[in-house]
């Protein structure tokens, strides 16, 4: 089918776009470029170059194209940027996601994609978190991807747009040596690691070693990109099904020392590290459930181990030390 990916430019977009071209779809990948990279884009999808806020744009852009699918990643996603500019979240995510909605229903969109986040479940009752446990977001980005959630229910309501949200936490690895991530700045623990093995960091700050977990340090849920993208095309397959929601996990959480020590090993580089302050509000745990989309779809993670996972990472940031910049 035609599927138009939002966000298509980005680290986890373009990576589904890539294996919708895999497995025979037509895309249109939509990205305004802020975050997102042009040499990511996988031919030989259609690229627009485009905002969501420019609600007549978009209103032309899925006229003219007609997709039959959206698959939606477009979207300020830094939980503690979104705590000090709650506004900016509330305002463009909800925003550019309404556009792009009401585009969709004028146009007869059938099947609709948001990726959202575990984010949900700001301090959950129960770990692993699944589809059960009580929302309760826990930074206005959370907020603003439950509001998207909330709006698709009403529109599979009231007007027939089935619709999949798949909520997860940390996306980590790359997709293969050449289209892996790249964001300025950089805010995740992985590619930061890798940054100190690179020597383009002195150290890696852990935040906090007192925590009720093995080794004092958070424990979080990294799942590999290509099982990200995964689960995205099985969702969308079972769109003819109906709506759902699932939650994303990998399985296994893992601590900041275990990241850290698994990068020393894959990397041979001794990464130095400093224990700091932690950071107000942090979880000692964070950890999905995917027992529901196991059971619906058979999706299980195939790159779960975190040396996998690393391993990518390493081999994409090794070849690629500034990102896209170079391509």
């Amino acid at each position: 089918m035609r599927v138009l990916v939002t966000g298509g430019a980005g680290y986890i977009g373009s990576t589904v776009a890539r294996r919708l071209v895999d497995v025979g779809h037509e895309v249109i990948v939509l990205d305004n470029l802020s975050q997102g990279h042009r040499a990511a884009v996988p031919e030989p999808a259609t690229f627009v170059e485009a905002d969501l806020r420019a609600r007549d744009r978009v209103a032309r852009l899925l006229a003219d194209h007609r997709p039959a699918a959206i698959m939606h990643f477009a979207s300020h996603t830094l939980v503690g940027e979104s705590m000090e500019a709650p506004l900016r979240y509330l305002d463009d995510n909800v925003r550019c996601g309404l556009n792009l909605m009401r585009a969709a229903v004028e146009t007869g969109v059938e099947r609709f994609i948001l990726s959202s986040t575990a984010n949900l479940f700001g301090l959950p009752e129960r770990i692993p978190i699944d589809e059960d446990v009580t929302v309760d977001p826990g930074s206005p980005y959370g907020e603003s991807k439950f509001i998207l959630e909330r709006m698709l229910h009403w529109l599979d309501e009231r007007h027939g747009l089935r619709f999949a949200a798949l909520r997860y936490f940390n996306a980590a690895g790359a997709a293969g040596p050449d289209q892996g991530e790249d964001h300025d700045p950089e805010t995740h623990l992985i590619p930061l690691v890798l940054e100190v093995a690179l020597g383009q960091r002195d150290q890696i700050v852990i935040f906090g070693d007192d925590y009720d977990t093995p080794d004092g340090t958070c424990v979080r849920d990294y799942v590999h990109v290509l099982d990200l993208a995964q689960a995205h095309i099985l969702a969308l397959d079972a769109l003819g099904e109906g709506s759902r929601v699932y939650n994303l996990g990998n399985g296994d959480g893992y601590s900041v020392r275990e990241v850290i020590e698994t990068a020393r090993r894959v990397t041979g580089h001794p990464i130095p590290a400093e224990v700091g302050d932690p950071r107000p509000g942090d979880p000692a745990t964070l950890i999905a459930a995917s027992d529901k989309i196991h059971r619906e779809l058979g999706w299980t993670p195939q790159h779960g181990a975190l040396e996998d996972i690393i391993g990518s990472a390493w081999e994409w940031h090794r070849r690629h030390p500034h990102g896209y910049a170079a391509a």
